[in-house]
């Protein structure tokens, strides 16, 4: 079983990791300056201990699907709504490939222009971050597309937003690697999505 001071390091590497732009935590081993002198003074190390006990081997992934939902303190982790991320997101990660064919359907709806949907129009958000964030596709979608396009980097250059798009940036970039999906499969239900609609 993973101990309380472990759990805290975790969620210290994750807090990083999400949170600013110089740390990866899987780079480092989720390894960070936490000492056990500090995690002794923190008054929410009881949190620490109760999640370690819960989910044990599936704690990172509990952590990261609230990382994920910008919920930051371990203190609005505990509780019904970051059981609901945890849940939500275990259920996306199982059925990845069905989510994302789903999200492709979902766009279609939208915009059956693959060309615009990717690319900052007079220096505004892509479509598809519109989209995702009128939460019409979920976020694992768009760091497929992400992955496999590389739209993020290049756009970044095109849009004027200075400050919803840095952290929007950031997110799916730090999000990236917790992603597991088949890519030559994601590509296969992209093309046929898009190639249907014309």
């Amino acid at each position: 079983m993973i101990d309380p001071f472990d759990s805290y390091k975790m969620y210290n590497a994750l807090k990083l990791h999400f949170e600013t732009d110089g740390y990866d935590a899987i780079k480092y081993n989720y390894k960070s300056n936490a000492s056990p002198k500090a995690f002794m003074r923190r008054k929410d190390k009881y949190f620490f201990a109760k999640l370690a006990k819960n989910y044990d081997t599936d704690l990172l992934t509990y952590y990261v699907s609230n990382f994920k939902m910008g919920v930051g303190y371990v203190g609005d982790m505990i509780n019904e709504s970051g059981e609901r991320n945890y849940k939500d997101h275990k259920r996306i990660q199982e059925s990845i490939h069905r989510v994302f064919s789903v999200d492709i359907n979902n766009i279609l709806l939208t915009c059956e222009d693959f060309d615009k949907l990717l690319i900052s129009e007079d220096g505004q958000l892509p479509l598809v971050i519109k989209l995702w964030l009128r939460e019409e596709i979920s976020l694992e979608s768009v760091v497929i597309l992400n992955a496999i396009l590389g739209f993020v980097k290049r756009e970044t250059k095109n849009i004027n937003d200075t400050i919803m798009w840095p952290d929007i940036e950031r997110k799916i970039t730090k999000y990236t690697p917790f992603v597991s999906f088949n890519p030559d499969k994601c590509k296969i239900l992209l093309r046929k999505g898009f190639t249907a609609s014309q």
